[in-house]
């Protein structure tokens, strides 16, 4: 027989939405040099069409990122628009960096980021590749 401490620990469950780890994602990936917005080219056209009519933070939190949670392990894809001139392999392999740093903080273990490179910004403005 062994005892349990009575502090809660068996006597629940926690889960982490997906949603909440998207979230954390995506505010990593926009910090890194090089990366000028996320998601793809719908994504970002609904965005300005949101902005327009007066919707501003709607879909912008999660934007461009994905994740699939399994117990604690996250596998999360991102999809960015890199700035003309930045180096692909750096800015991709900077934001896996941050993303999984920034995921696992909260206690999570990402066993993946899949980064993909939708766009080019080229003088302020995104041009699909």
């Amino acid at each position: 027989m062994t005892d349990v401490a009575d502090n809660g620990a068996t006597r629940g469950t926690t889960s982490v939405d997906d949603e909440v780890v998207e979230k954390i994602a995506a505010a990593a990936a926009r910090t890194v040099p090089g990366v000028t917005d996320l998601g793809g080219d719908v994504a970002r056209f609904f965005n300005t069409v949101f902005d327009r009519v007066g919707l501003d933070a709607v879909g912008d939190a999660t934007r461009g990122v994905n994740a699939k949670i399994t117990g604690t392990a996250a596998e999360i894809n991102v999809v960015l628009v890199i700035e003309a001139g930045s180096v692909v392999a750096d800015v991709t392999e900077a934001v896996r960096v941050a993303v999984i740093e920034a995921v696992e903080k909260y206690g999570l273990t990402v066993s993946a980021v899949n980064v993909k490179v939708d766009d080019i910004e080229v003088g302020g403005t995104p041009t699909s590749v």
